[in-house]
């Protein structure tokens, strides 16, 4: 009787398990499969874009400085940040506030010394925070030595930049080509001096480098090798598909590109279909022979991986090659800005589903994906989404497998500032005109960082600052936000410290699906550890839904773990799975109690813990013993 009780008791608590504490799937790992904690360091980083310029302003001139940004590293710390990423601090005369670059192995005098980017990477490897730099390999500046002495025909430069004499048309000299650069108007500027045109898909202060000159490739290796030395972790490749265009024929003639008859202006770049000078194939090569500079100088010195973050927002099929093919390894973050090119105001949650969906389905496998909000080129999510899903959107990149990038501010839900045309300074504007020019304008998304609602936002004392501050600084700011317990800034810093402490976040397999037209839901699993439900009300009215419908092996109740300024649940909470509610706009991370499951799922037997198992055992073989001795 007794032995009977033990097996009848050893059954009951396995088949309890299975009811109450679903985890993972058995397609996920093998029994005894040991789960790998090696992830490589960027693989589930948190990176951080700081736009100097606007970052902090140490010396009172207005403009943010390499100093400035050293004394807030704690700051990144406090965040969990893994990596920062710094748009340009070289040598320029700011024609494109650094990216024409005069010098790639200077800093520029506006943004401090040598010395002080030196006293920066001592400070970061204190708080164990990554620097990666930018890398613009498109192009120089016009005041770069290398271009002048292009432009005097001195032998070793001559072919250092893309050179033509043009064409004649009626006896008159003509561009080379119909070309637009993507700032407006031609993308060919004559140069008195040489006697011929230079091709600059950006400003003219920009000409393009010739990387079919073998030259140009090996210097700016060594700006990379330059760079690596000074201990930085690696670089973002601005502008990637421009690095090439179609060469000239047999003739030496450049070809024109198609007309976009959704494009009535000869002067915008949106005039000509760009089948020329974006996306050839020579660029995703290029991509391969820098990630062999990286790998080649971690070969013969050390440390852990020095990684390449690729600029291209390209269709998602030429996206996926810079990760690498057979034979060579590429970027190990080709950006994924599918968040911020597909998703509007208006979308829904099959918008945003299927916008996940895309970049994990098309990605090769073994690879790592990133997601990322905004940047210093595009506008702020907050004005983008809407200041109200600030903190859905975060908690969406955060919980998605891989990398997540955070552009500055937007941990604050810092959103635009309209710009006047007396005030805009960014050339994408300024070629245009006063009324056009908003459309054309990122100024709004760079206004400086807002860390107080003192002068400037704590940002600078200076009378004036290159841009205007945010009228909104007093409210949305890091002191203030810093002590109100569900401001966009703690729910980011719990997000973050949340992924590093979960191997599911970091580790597990992902299931993502739009419940209805307003509620998208994230689910992330892996054996031996705890389940997470991310779920997000996109749109304004209240919402219930019935998680057991749409995703196998939950508990019937998940624990609150993160909650938005608009929950009415707390965390710790438990919350019935079968009817979950959100408000409004809210959003909420949720988990299992349990990490171990014994059940079936997907023709799947999942075991608990061989320990539990011998417990159990050995109870039974007790109970039996006392039943032999009874029976003596």
């Amino acid at each position: 009787m007794l032995a009977s009780v033990g097996f009848l008791l050893l059954n009951f608590l396995a088949l309890s398990a299975a009811s109450t504490y679903p985890n993972y799937h058995a397609e996920f790992h093998d029994d005894d499969e040991e789960i790998s904690d090696s992830a490589k360091w960027w693989q589930t980083g948190a990176f951080y874009q700081i736009y100097p310029r606007s970052f902090k302003d140490s010396n009172g001139d207005g403009v943010g400085d390499l100093n400035g940004i050293s004394s807030n590293l704690p700051y990144l710390k406090d965040l969990g940040i893994t990596a920062t990423w710094l748009s340009p601090i070289f040598t320029s005369p700011m024609a494109d506030f650094g990216y024409d670059i005069a010098n790639f192995t200077e800093i520029a005098p506006i943004f401090g010394t040598m010395a002080d980017f030196e006293a920066l990477m001592v400070k970061a490897k204190e708080l164990d925070i990554k620097i990666i730099l930018d890398f613009v390999p498109n192009h120089s500046s016009d005041e770069c030595d290398w271009f002048k002495r292009s432009a005097a025909g001195e032998e070793e430069y001559k072919d250092f930049y893309v050179w033509h004499p043009g064409r004649m048309v009626d006896g008159k000299r003509q561009p080379p080509s119909n070309w637009i650069s993507v700032f407006h108007g031609p993308a060919w500027e004559w140069h008195p001096g040489r006697k011929e045109y230079y091709l600059h898909q950006f400003v003219k202060k920009q000409p393009d480098l010739n990387y079919r000159n073998p030259k140009v490739r090996e210097a700016m290796n060594n700006v990379l090798r330059f760079w690596l030395a000074k201990g930085v972790s690696g670089f973002r490749i601005d502008a990637v598909p421009h690095v090439f265009e179609l060469g000239p024929n047999a003739q030496n003639e450049y070809r024109d590109e198609p007309r976009n008859d959704g494009d009535n202006d000869p002067n915008d770049y949106g005039y000509l279909q760009h089948i020329y000078t974006v996306d050839q194939p020579e660029t995703i090569d290029l991509v391969y022979s820098w990630r062999a500079v990286l790998d080649e100088f971690q070969r013969e010195n050390g440390g852990e991986d020095r990684i390449l973050m690729a600029e291209t927002y390209s269709p998602i099929e030429i996206v996926m090659k810079y990760y690498g093919n057979g034979t060579a390894e590429g970027a190990q973050l080709p950006f994924n800005f599918l968040l911020i090119s597909e998703l509007t105001n208006a979308s829904n949650a099959q918008a945003y589903a299927m916008t996940v969906q895309k970049w994990l389905q098309y990605m090769p496998a073994g690879r790592t994906a990133n997601w990322v909000l905004g940047n210093h080129d595009k506008p702020r999510v907050g004005s983008r989404l809407g200041s109200d899903r600030v903190d859905m959107l975060n908690m969406l990149i955060t919980t998605l497998p891989g990398a997540s990038v955070t552009y500055q501010g937007e941990e604050l839900g810092m959103t635009d500032v309209w710009i006047s045309w007396k005030d805009t300074v960014d050339p994408s504007a300024c070629n245009t005109n006063p009324s056009i020019y908003e459309q054309f304008s990122r100024d709004p998304e760079r206004t400086p960082f807002q860390w107080s609602n003192a002068k400037d936002a704590g940002f600078s004392n200076a009378n004036k600052t290159w841009l205007p501050i945010g009228p909104d600084y007093q409210v949305v700011n890091v002191e203030q936000e810093n002590q109100t317990p569900l401001s966009h800034l703690n729910i980011y810093k719990k997000l973050l410290s949340l992924r590093k402490e979960s191997k599911t976040l970091q580790q597990g397999a992902t299931e993502v699906k739009a419940l209805n037209g307003a509620v998208l839901a994230v689910k992330r699993m892996l054996q031996n550890e705890q389940t997470y439900i991310t779920v997000l009300n996109i749109y304004d009215g209240v919402e219930t839904v019935n998680l057991q419908q749409f995703f196998n092996d939950l508990p019937q109740e998940l624990q609150v773990v993160v909650i938005s300024g608009r929950s009415i649940v707390k965390e710790g909470d438990l919350v019935k799975t079968d009817s979950i509610q959100l408000q409004p706009k809210d959003s909420l991370v949720l988990r299992s109690t349990s990490t171990f499951y014994s059940g079936y799922s997907s023709g799947g037997q999942f075991p608990l813990p061989w320990s539990i198992y011998l417990g159990l055992g050995q109870v039974a073989l007790y109970l039996s013993y006392r039943q032999i001795l009874t029976l003596n």
